[in-house]
Protein backbone atom coordinates (compact mmCIF):
# COMPACT_ATOMS: atom_id res chain seq x y z
CA UNK A 1 0.00 0.00 0.00
CA UNK A 2 0.93 3.35 -0.60
CA UNK A 3 1.89 5.35 2.37
CA UNK A 4 3.16 8.86 2.50
CA UNK A 5 2.10 11.13 5.17
CA UNK A 6 3.03 14.44 3.85
CA UNK A 7 0.06 14.52 0.77
CA UNK A 8 -1.06 17.61 1.40
CA UNK A 9 0.07 20.66 -0.01
CA UNK A 10 2.09 23.45 1.85
CA UNK A 11 3.30 20.60 4.20
CA UNK A 12 6.94 20.50 5.04
CA UNK A 13 9.20 17.78 3.22
CA UNK A 14 11.57 16.11 5.20
CA UNK A 15 13.06 14.76 1.62
CA UNK A 16 14.32 18.80 1.19
CA UNK A 17 15.73 19.20 4.52
CA UNK A 18 19.99 19.56 4.11
CA UNK A 19 19.88 16.15 6.56
CA UNK A 20 17.78 14.27 3.73
CA UNK A 21 18.31 10.43 3.41
CA UNK A 22 16.88 9.31 0.15
CA UNK A 23 16.84 5.43 2.08
CA UNK A 24 17.96 3.86 -1.45
CA UNK A 25 21.42 3.89 -0.73
CA UNK A 26 20.52 1.36 2.09
CA UNK A 27 18.17 -0.53 0.41
CA UNK A 28 18.89 -4.30 -1.30
CA UNK A 29 17.45 -4.61 -4.68
CA UNK A 30 14.78 -7.13 -3.65
CA UNK A 31 13.70 -4.64 -0.99
CA UNK A 32 13.53 -2.18 -3.60
CA UNK A 33 11.74 -4.51 -5.62
CA UNK A 34 8.94 -5.16 -3.23
CA UNK A 35 8.33 -1.89 -2.48
CA UNK A 36 7.67 -1.46 -6.12
CA UNK A 37 5.64 -4.00 -6.27
CA UNK A 38 3.76 -2.98 -3.42
CA UNK A 39 2.76 0.45 -4.82
CA UNK A 40 1.98 -0.80 -8.78
CA UNK A 41 -0.43 -3.36 -7.00
CA UNK A 42 -1.73 -0.73 -4.50
CA UNK A 43 -2.36 1.30 -7.62
CA UNK A 44 -4.34 -1.42 -9.61
CA UNK A 45 -6.55 -1.86 -6.17
CA UNK A 46 -7.14 1.54 -5.66
CA UNK A 47 -8.13 1.85 -9.87
CA UNK A 48 -10.71 -1.08 -9.04
CA UNK A 49 -11.81 0.23 -6.05
CA UNK A 50 -12.62 3.66 -7.56
CA UNK A 51 -14.80 1.98 -10.62
CA UNK A 52 -12.44 4.65 -12.99
CA UNK A 53 -12.81 4.39 -16.35
CA UNK A 54 -9.26 3.16 -16.37
CA UNK A 55 -7.48 0.62 -18.18
CA UNK A 56 -4.57 -1.15 -17.03
CA UNK A 57 -1.31 -3.69 -17.79
CA UNK A 58 1.29 -4.58 -15.75
CA UNK A 59 4.48 -6.96 -17.04
CA UNK A 60 8.10 -6.73 -15.68
CA UNK A 61 7.68 -3.75 -13.41
CA UNK A 62 5.91 -1.77 -15.94
CA UNK A 63 2.24 -0.59 -14.87
CA UNK A 64 0.90 1.14 -17.78
CA UNK A 65 -2.90 3.04 -17.17
CA UNK A 66 -4.84 4.30 -20.11
CA UNK A 67 -7.65 6.47 -19.72
CA UNK A 68 -10.19 4.97 -21.42
CA UNK A 69 -11.83 8.41 -22.60
CA UNK A 70 -9.26 10.14 -24.76
CA UNK A 71 -6.41 6.83 -24.53
CA UNK A 72 -4.11 8.59 -23.64
CA UNK A 73 -1.56 6.43 -21.09
CA UNK A 74 0.63 7.22 -18.03
CA UNK A 75 3.64 4.94 -17.22
CA UNK A 76 4.67 3.73 -14.28
CA UNK A 77 7.91 2.05 -13.97
CA UNK A 78 11.09 0.63 -11.92
CA UNK A 79 14.62 1.39 -12.74
CA UNK A 80 16.39 -0.79 -10.88
CA UNK A 81 20.26 0.65 -11.73
CA UNK A 82 19.46 3.90 -9.67
CA UNK A 83 16.72 2.02 -7.33
CA UNK A 84 14.11 4.52 -8.54
CA UNK A 85 10.66 4.62 -9.61
CA UNK A 86 9.72 6.69 -13.07
CA UNK A 87 6.31 8.11 -13.81
CA UNK A 88 6.07 9.38 -17.72
CA UNK A 89 3.09 11.74 -18.21
CA UNK A 90 1.74 14.10 -20.93
CA UNK A 91 3.30 16.78 -18.92
CA UNK A 92 7.09 14.82 -18.86
CA UNK A 93 8.64 12.48 -17.18
CA UNK A 94 9.98 12.22 -13.25
CA UNK A 95 11.88 10.22 -10.94
CA UNK A 96 11.34 9.14 -7.44
CA UNK A 97 13.68 8.11 -4.86
CA UNK A 98 12.34 5.88 -1.51
CA UNK A 99 12.14 8.10 1.25
CA UNK A 100 12.07 6.05 4.74
CA UNK A 101 11.94 9.53 7.07
CA UNK A 102 7.72 9.25 4.73
CA UNK A 103 7.97 5.71 4.01
CA UNK A 104 7.38 6.83 0.50
CA UNK A 105 8.30 7.64 -3.07
CA UNK A 106 8.95 11.45 -3.68
CA UNK A 107 10.72 13.39 -6.79
CA UNK A 108 14.11 13.44 -6.96
CA UNK A 109 14.09 17.51 -8.03
CA UNK A 110 11.90 18.92 -5.08
CA UNK A 111 10.30 16.07 -2.62
CA UNK A 112 6.28 16.04 -4.39
CA UNK A 113 5.15 12.53 -3.27
CA UNK A 114 4.57 10.37 -5.75
CA UNK A 115 0.75 9.59 -5.20
CA UNK A 116 0.71 13.63 -5.59
CA UNK A 117 1.85 13.62 -9.32
CA UNK A 118 0.29 10.56 -10.19
CA UNK A 119 -3.48 11.65 -8.75
CA UNK A 120 -2.48 14.90 -10.70
CA UNK A 121 -1.51 13.31 -13.11
CA UNK A 122 -4.64 11.52 -13.80
CA UNK A 123 -6.81 14.65 -13.30
CA UNK A 124 -5.15 16.44 -15.94
CA UNK A 125 -4.95 13.51 -18.44
CA UNK A 126 -8.19 12.27 -18.41
CA UNK A 127 -10.43 14.01 -15.30
CA UNK A 128 -10.25 10.60 -13.19
CA UNK A 129 -9.50 10.70 -9.40
CA UNK A 130 -8.70 7.25 -7.45
CA UNK A 131 -7.77 7.13 -3.61
CA UNK A 132 -4.01 6.53 -2.94
CA UNK A 133 -3.70 7.00 1.13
Amino acid sequence: MISETDLHPGTSHPYLSKSRSSGREHMTESEFTQRIDDTLIAIEEAIDAAGADIDYESASGILTLTIEANGSQIIINRQTPVKQLWLATRTGGYHFDWSDEVNGWLRDSDGTPFVQMLQQALQDQGAETIDLD
